[in-house]
């Protein structure tokens, strides 16, 4: 089942707070996180449904537009990426391990989502903003050419937005850098 994922940065902590009761009493969404995410900035990220999530963006865009940085509303999302936003997937740390690295939430997101539909891969980590200055970074395993064509098509996406970080595929990863991990 595919849902979509929308994200706001707000550039106040109380707004962003207060921006985040609202989106949730606006529409039927689940919060997937709420939180400073670098000094002085607030992210919010809901999930559910296309028409909720976008009700739940419009209302804290309408009601807190001074303190709006940037929103995103991405669509379809793969169950998967839901998942890691959650922090609940349960990949095996086996195969390769392909890394994209990204100067925003919304560009990980969305990465992770391509890469993920681009080849047969799993999703290791998703991480997004919280003790990273803003940045994301999606972990995925599989087959090194999976992987590898996965970390292509997310990076080529963050690249063509400004938004790439850094990105690297790591064929066979070490087991002491697993148990890392």
């Amino acid at each position: 089942m595919f849902k979509a994922v929308g994200v706001i940065e707000l550039k106040s902590i109380p707004k962003g707070v207060e921006a985040t009761d609202a989106a949730l009493k606006s529409a039927g969404v689940e919060m997937v996180s709420a939180h400073p995410s670098c000094p002085g900035k607030y992210e919010i990220i809901l999930t559910g449904s296309i028409s909720n999530v976008t009700a739940a963006v419009d209302h804290v865009l309408a009601k807190f537009d001074n303190y709006v940085i940037d929103s995103s509303i991405m669509g379809r999302i793969d169950e998967q990426v839901v998942t890691a936003l959650f922090g609940t997937q349960t990949s095996a740390r086996k195969g390769s391990l392909g890394l994209i690295e990204t100067y925003s939430a919304a560009s990980c997101i969305k990465a992770a989502d391509l890469a993920v539909k681009t080849a047969k891969v799993e999703i290791f980590d998703l991480r997004v903003s919280r003790g990273m200055g803003g940045k994301g970074i999606v972990m995925i395993t599989g087959e090194v050419g999976d992987v590898t064509a996965a970390v292509e098509a997310g990076a080529n996406y963050a690249k063509d937005l400004g938004q790439l970080g850094s990105f690297s595929v790591i064929a066979a990863p070490h087991e002491e850098l697993w148990a890392q991990m």
